[in-house]
Order: structure tokens, then sequence, then C-alpha cells
């Protein structure tokens, strides 16, 4: 009892002490008792104001120096002393798969793949034991317009890796039992490609596109040109083009015209000139594009596919027109990034892909221009309407002035990261002589794709990449994606073969 008292006491004196009324009562505040706190300003930047970021310089790349070797031979030079490697591309216009023969796509290809199976006293174990022995990378190729061989070494080891490329281009082997395992592996590579999607939308909308025309075979061929392709055709079709005198050497690197001089020289001793008369130039007729009015579309059918790749295909321009530099930028507000349209509709907004893009292919007559995406199936009918929108907006509407200024820092830095690395730049150079093209386009082109205005992009994007004559192709399961294709107004459907048939 007296401690329950003492406790109640204690209670009052505290209650008195804080101002309390007592037990039963409940004080009630002042509406002006406590301010409104107002928020502290942010601390000083101990570094002081942040400075404004200019616009960086327009890059204009560097020109390789260029001469021609009494064999015939172009030589373009690029010195870079930074560090102690060398690239070197080995490129002959006109050796691609469009000078393959009609009925045997993939001719060039296999012609330029055979060339390190074995040539001089080495075998193709023996080229890859001694070129990676000398820390070195060697490889053969082809693209459409055309052939290439390429080395990277390390300065002090350039001579006996440009040695090996030396008879790999002048003493290939051609060896039968190489050709079979060779030849084996292409046609299963082929195989491989229809269960690809991705590669059989590129596959269709070329042939779509270009027809019968060498640009509308792809690189690689089909089952069908691969199995017309012998040994002999690939012994015919180097001796017509793998010579000195229709070679371009690009290099690259650490080293200068004296010293890459000799080098050749004795490199390339083996590789001797034609004896007949010199290669024929690469055809130079437009391709017989499809000129149907109104769109197509193509069904390539995938059945129980859970996603569909979609390709919106036109023409494109050549290489060698002065609207190619600008329709990068072009392209790149469309589908050339991460942030372009395409990308931000079809990924980010709706996530029915994950990503769209759109390219142009810039060859010595004019290419393809593509949109393309890979999608959910039962939103095909859907991601189609919209990126059929997206470029009929861009067509009729232009870029943004956003996207103006954002094209022009991306296409900067695309092409600052192009001449980066010897590598790299060795690889554009080459594109460039298998093109056509001259030494210094690349400082040309600069200067049309930094001054090409708001205005000057518009006009561009409305004559190159609308698509109300272009061809739609769609690989994917034809029975679930016709009930979509016809909700957005699409009732007539064309099917077709993965190779294109």
């Amino acid at each position: 009892m007296r401690r329950h008292l003492a406790t109640v006491a204690v209670l009052a004196l505290l209650a008195g002490a804080c101002g309390g009324a007592g037990p039963s009562q409940v004080p009630t505040p002042a509406a002006s008792a406590t301010p409104v706190a107002t928020a502290a300003p942010p601390p000083a930047d101990p570094l002081g104001p942040r400075p404004e970021l200019k616009t960086p310089e327009p890059f204009t790349p560097p020109v390789p120096t260029s001469w021609q070797r009494p064999n015939g031979m172009i030589v373009w030079l690029l010195e870079r002393h930074t560090l102690p490697v060398v690239a070197m591309q080995v490129v002959i216009p006109g050796a691609g798969s469009a000078g393959d023969a009609p009925d045997k796509g993939g001719l060039a290809l296999t012609t330029a793949n055979m060339l390190d199976e074995g040539a001089g006293t080495r075998g193709p174990l023996d080229i890859a034991r001694d070129i990676d022995r000398l820390g070195a990378t060697l490889a053969t190729g082809a693209y459409t317009e055309y052939a290439f061989a390429q080395l990277t070494s390390l300065k002090k080891n350039l001579a006996p890796a440009a040695a090996i490329l030396g008879d790999v281009l002048g003493k290939p082997k051609f060896s039968p039992v190489e050709w079979k395992r060779v030849h084996d592996l292409w046609e299963n590579d082929l195989r491989a490609r229809q269960s690809e999607p991705n590669a059989v939308a590129g596959v269709v909308s070329a042939r779509q596109l270009f027809g019968s025309d060498p640009y509308g075979h792809p690189v690689n061929g089909t089952l069908k040109s691969a199995a017309k392709v012998s040994l002999d055709d690939v012994k015919t079709f180097y001796a017509q083009w793998w010579h000195p005198e229709a070679a371009t050497v690009v290099v690259a690197g650490d080293i200068t015209r004296a010293e890459l001089d000799p080098l050749l020289d004795k490199a390339f001793a083996g590789w001797q000139p034609a004896r007949t008369k010199k290669p024929p130039a690469a055809p130079t007729k437009s391709p017989s594009a499809s000129a149907e009015a109104g769109r197509r579309v193509v069904v390539v059918d995938r059945p129980d596919a859970p996603q569909s790749v979609i390709s919106v295909v036109r023409l494109g321009v050549a290489a060698s027109s002065p609207e190619a530099p600008p329709l990068v930028r072009v392209n790149a507000a469309l589908g050339g990034s991460f942030t372009s349209r395409l990308n931000q509709d079809l990924r980010e907004e709706h996530g029915w892909s994950y990503g769209a893009r759109s390219r142009f292919s810039f060859t010595r007559r004019p290419g393809m221009f593509a949109a393309e995406a890979a999608v959910h199936t039962e939103h095909t009918g859907e991601a189609l309407k919209a990126m059929l929108v997206d470029i009929e907006e861009l067509a009729k509407g232009g870029l943004t002035k956003e996207e103006v200024e954002k094209t022009r820092l991306l296409a900067r830095g695309e092409l600052v990261e192009s001449f980066e690395a010897v590598e790299a730049a060795a690889r554009r150079l080459a594109r460039n002589a298998g093109v056509g093209l001259g030494p210094d386009h690349e400082a040309k082109a600069s200067a049309l794709l930094y001054g090409a205005t708001k205005a000057d992009l518009d006009k561009l994007a409305a004559e190159h990449i609308d698509v109300k004559n272009g061809i739609v192709v769609i690989v994917g399961p034809r029975a679930k994606l016709e009930p979509q294709l016809k909700a957005i107004g699409i009732t007539k459907i064309e099917a077709s073969g993965p190779e294109g048939d």
C-alpha cells in the first residue's frame, strides 16, 4: 500500500514537472507552439560550380599513305607507333560472294577458307601452331564485295608471321583431304543455319529484295549451291582472283614504309602475278531489287517457335554515295543505338523484345536497309505494327532536335572508336578498299557526317527509310501469326523456305 501511494506521488510530480494537468487531462497544444521547419540549403560544393561541357570538336580520321608496288599491289599504310603491334589486311576487291557463279553461291568464301588449310611446306595444324607460337593471329574470309586475309602480330615477330601469310596467299595446297573436311563442315553449318531464325531472316530478306542478283544469295551460299561447288571450282576461282596486282594491302601499326617494303618483298616473293589477263572488274550495274508496288509480307513457318523474328527491308544506297555518311545518323536515331526509337518502343516500353535495331549495308552498289527484332510470338502483330509506325513517323516527321545532337555525338564516338586500335583501323580501311573507296574516304566522309543539318537528315529519312513499298519477312509459327497479322490489316501472306526458295 505504501509502495502504491509512493508511485502515484512520483507520477504526479513528473506530470507537474512536464506541465501536465494530471492523469485524466490531455493538454491541447497551441497552434503556434511548433514552428514549421524549412529545408536547409544544400551545402556548397567544395570544388566550386561544375563547368559546362563543350561540344566535342569534329574528329577527322587520319589518311593513310598509299603507293603502288612494282607487282601492281596497292599499299595503304597508317603509322601508329604507340604500341609495338602491326595489323595487316590483304584485300581482293571483287572476289567476294558477288563474284560467285549464279548456281555456286559460297564459292568465294570457301575459296578463302581453303587458303590456310595447308600452304607451302605446312599443313593446317602446322600453320595454326606456328602462328600461335608467334603470338599472332591469322584469318581468311570473304564478304559480299571482297575477300581478305588478315594478320596481326607483335612487331618483333612480324617477319616470320608475314612469311606464313605469304605462303597462305601464294602457295595454298588445296589438299583433297582438307577439302572434304572443309566441305563437310560447310554443309553442316548450312544445315545449322536453318535452325537460327535471325540468320534465316537475313537470308530470306536478301533473296526477296534482290532476287537472282548476286546480292540476293548469302555469302556462305545454300545447301543446294554447296553441293555444286567442287575443289576444281575453288582452284579456278583462286586462279582468277587471288593475285598481287588485284590486291590492296592495308597496314596499320608500328612500322614505316622503309621497313614495310622490304618485308613485303620477302614475305610475298612466292605470290606471283597472274599469267592470264587481269581479273575482271566487279559488276557495276544496279541490283535488281524488288520494285513491286505495295508492301509484301513473307512468312517462313517455324511451328511452335516461342519467338518470331521480324525483318523490314528496302533498297539502300551505295557506299560511295555522299548520302551514306549522314544516313549513319538517321539510322542511329531509328535503330542504331540502345536509346533509338525502335529499341525504346519494343523493348523498354512494351517488353516485347530483348532488342530491336536497324542498319544499312553500304556496298559497292546500293545495298539493303533493314529494321529487325526478335519478339515474343504472341505479340508479333503488335510489334510489327509498332515497328512500321516508328519507321513511318521518322520518315515523315524527321528527327527531333535532341536526336540531331545525340546522333552527331554517337557517330563521332563510333568513328573515334574504329580508329583507336590498329586492328580496328585496318579492318575499317580494308572495308573501304574492298567496296571501291579511296584511302581518304573517311576524312571526306567525316565532314558530311558532322555537317548534316536537321533539314538534311529529315530529307534523307524521307527518301531512304520509307518502307511503304518495302518487304516484311517474319520467321515464326504461321498458324499463330496469321490471326495477329489479320488484326493489323495484313491479309495477303507469301511463304518461303529457310534458304529463300
